[in-house]
C-alpha cells in the first residue's frame, strides 16, 4: 500500500548503528519487491535473518491441471471440498494458470511452523470463522469478510480461534495492488475510490519473541516447498518501517458504485494482480433510472475468464447456485442471467447478495480436485424449463 508506516523500535537514520540494551547490534533486513525498486521495508532483528541450522526439501507441489476437452460453462460446490489439515497444508487448489491460482480451505488443524510465499502475493477471504494472521510485521486479527493481503516473502501463521472455519485463497505470482484508476499519482486513493485508507486495517500489535529452540519455517518457491530449521523465533523483530506490509480490508467496507442504468462488473474491482483483478459484490441499491434492467445483459467474455465465489445472501441473476458455489465462465463464449431472471429483477430495488469475483486475462485450467466437486449439469441450465 502507497503509505508509511513505523512500528516498534527503529533507529534515527537507516544503515547506521542500533544497539540492544546488551550492547550488541540489532540486525537490519531490507525486505522489498522488484529489486530495489518496487515498495519496500526494513526490518530490525535480533538474530540474523540467514542463521539457519537445517534446510531440506518437503515437496515439489503438483497443480495436477486437467486438460479442458470442452469449452464450458462450469459449477463446482466448493462445500464439498475435504476438509482437514492447517490453513496451509489444507488448501485445496481448484483453477489456475501461471499468473494465479485460486483454491479453499476449511481447516481442522493448528500450524505448528511458519509459512512464507515467495513465489508472489496472497489473499485469504475470510468466508467464516475468527482468528489471527500472526507476521513478522504484527498480529492481525480477522473476521468474516475480511481480505488479507499478505506481500510475498511475509513470513506468517493463520491462527484460527473458532472450529467452523472456510477461506478462499488467491495467490499471485506477482504483486496485488488497489487497481491504477482509484489511485493519482503519489499512490493515495482516489475520491471516487470504492474503500480508502481509513478502511485498511494495520497490524494492531507487534510482539517480539526472543525464545530460543527449534522453529520450522517452510516456504514456497519455484512451485516448490521446503523446510528452514532456525535456533530462534521468526518473529523477532523489534521494529519495522516502511511501505511494504500485510493488512486487512472487509469486503462490507467496500463502498458499491451504482447508477441509473446497470453498471459493468469493473464497478466493482477491489484488487488487481498481473493479467487478473479481485471484485466485491456487495449489497446495493439497484439501477434507478425508470425503466431500467437490473439483472446484467448478457456478454461474451472475449478476453477473460469469469470466476465467481458465492458468499452469501441471493443472487439474482443466477438459480442453483449456494454458499461457498464457484462459477467459471470462460473467455469466448457468451453468458449471462438464467431463464426468468431478467424478468424477475425488474422493479426490484435492491439486492443482498455477497460474492468474490476474479477475472483472468489468460484461460484457467480446473484441477482434478475441482473435477469431483463439478455440478456436470451447469452448462445446460439456460435452457428453458419444459412444461
Amino acid at each position: 500500500m502507497p503509505f508509511y508506516v513505523k512500528m516498534g523500535e527503529v533507529p534515527q537514520k537507516r544503515h547506521t548503528t542500533f544497539f540492544k540494551p546488551n550492547g550488541e547490534l540489532y540486525r537490519e533486513q531490507l525486505m522489498g519487491t522488484k529489486g530495489f525498486s518496487g515498495i519496500q521495508s526494513i526490518l530490525y532483528h535480533h538474530n540474523p535473518p540467514t542463521q539457519v541450522t537445517e534446510v531440506k526439501k518437503i515437496a515439489t507441489i503438483d497443480m495436477q491441471y486437467v486438460e479442458r476437452e470442452e469449452l464450458r460453462h462450469q459449477h463446482f460446490l466448493s462445500f464439498d471440498a475435504p476438509q482437514g489439515g492447517d490453513p496451509i497444508v489444507g488448501r485445496r487448489y481448484l483453477l489456475g494458470n501461471d499468473d494465479v491460482v485460486m483454491g479453499v480451505c476449511s481447516p481442522t488443524e493448528g500450524m505448528d511452523y511458519y509459512y512464507r510465499n515467495s513465489e508472489g502475493d496472497e489473499v485469504v477471504f475470510v468466508h467464516k470463522g475468527e482468528g489471527e494472521l500472526q507476521t513478522i510485521f504484527g498480529t492481525i486479527t480477522y473476521r468474516p469478510g475480511d481480505y488479507l493481503v499478505i506481500p510475498i516473502g511475509t513470513t506468517y501463521r493463520i491462527v484460527p480461534s473458532t472450529e467452523d472455519t472456510r477461506f478462499l485463497v488467491i495467490e499471485s505470482q506477482n504483486e496485488i495492488v488497489p487497481p491504477k484508476r482509484y489511485r493519482n499519482e503519489h499512490g493515495q486513493l482516489l475520491e471516487h475510490s470504492p474503500f480508502c485508507e481509513r478502511d485498511i486495517r494495520l497490524p494492531e500489535r507487534l510482539e517480539t519473541h526472543v525464545e530460543e529452540g527449534s522453529f520450522e519455517v517452510r516456504v514456497k518457491q519455484n512451485h516448490t516447498l521446503y523446510s528452514y530449521t532456525f535456533d530462534f523465533h521468526p518473529f523477532d523483530v523489534v521494529g519495522w518501517d516502511g511501505y511494504l506490509f500485510p493488512y486487512a480490508l472487509s469486503i462490507h467496507d467496500f463502498e458499491p458504485i451504482t447508477g441509473r442504468v446497470h453498471q459493468p462488473p469493473p464497478v466493482h474491482q477491489t484488487f488487481a494482480g498481473q493479467n487478473f483483478v479481485i471484485c466485491s459484490f456487495v449489497p446495493r441499491l439497484y439501477d434507478y433510472h425508470p425503466e431500467a434492467i437490473p439483472a446484467p445483459y448478457y456478454h461474451s467474455n472475449v478476453e477473460s475468464d469469469e470466476v465467481l465465489y458465492y458468499v452469501d445472501g441471493n443472487f439474482m441473476s443466477r438459480k442453483g447456485v449456494v454458499e461457498g458455489s464457484i462459477t467459471l465462465h470462460p473467455m469466448g463464449i457468451p453468458h449471462g442471467p438464467h431463464p426468468g431472471k431478467i424478468e424477475a429483477s425488474i422493479g426490484k430495488k435492491e439486492t443482498k447478495e455477497l460474492a468474490v469475483m476474479l477475472d483472468t486475462f489468460r484461460p484457467l485450467k480446473a484441477t482434478r480436485q475441482a473435477l469431483a466437486l463439478e455440478d456436470t449439469a451447469y452448462m445446460y441450465s439456460w435452457l428453458p424449463v419444459k412444461k
